[in-house]
Parts: C-alpha cells; structure tokens; sequence
C-alpha cells in the first residue's frame, strides 16, 4: 500500500466518522423536534384546534429555504424535507386528536 493510498484510506475513514457523527445529531434533533411538535399536537387537540396551520408551514418553509441558500444546501431539497417532517407532525397531530376522542 502506497503514502497516498494510506493517506486515502486514512481520509476517508475520518470522514466517515463525521458522516456517522452528524447523522447520531440529525437522530437526536429530529426526536427533540418530534418530542416538541407531539406536545403541540397534545395542546392543539386539548383546545380543540386544527391540526395543520398552513399559514406557520407557508411561513417556516420559506424561512427555512432562506437558511437553505445562505448555507449552500439546496432549497428544494429543504422544501422535500420540510414537507416529510409536516406529513410525520400531521399525521401524529390527528393520532393525537383521534386518541383524545376530538377527532
């Protein structure tokens, strides 16, 4: 094995590691978020209010397209997540509001 293939391996195998640790914080900030928006949908069944806010979603995305661009990801795929995580809180919302015989 060649310097430059050691150094290749060597490389690749610390980023790697990276890519293991930010997907471990991805993991652990979309539960916090899960953990947050499921108190949302517990508060919002409570008082009898709709699931979906299409005002804050409109209002999110494009905030979260603008981070999108000043970080240099692309703001459609933030606007592909951002619509996954919506159908994961919606769908938790009215699990929440079925449960609590509002729905």
């Amino acid at each position: 094995m060649t310097d430059d293939d050691q150094g290749f391996a060597g490389d690749l195998a610390r980023l790697r590691r990276s890519i293991d640790n930010l997907d471990a914080a991805m993991v652990h900030l979309l539960a916090e978020r899960f953990r947050c928006t499921d108190a949302i949908g517990e508060l919002k069944a409570r008082h009898g209010l709709e699931s979906r806010d299409p005002r804050r979603e409109a209002a999110q995305l494009k905030r979260l397209r603008i981070l999108a661009a000043q970080s240099g990801l692309d703001p459609d795929f933030t606007r592909k997540l951002h619509a996954l995580v919506v159908r994961e809180v919606i769908t938790n919302h009215e699990a929440v509001k079925f449960e609590s015989g509002a729905g």
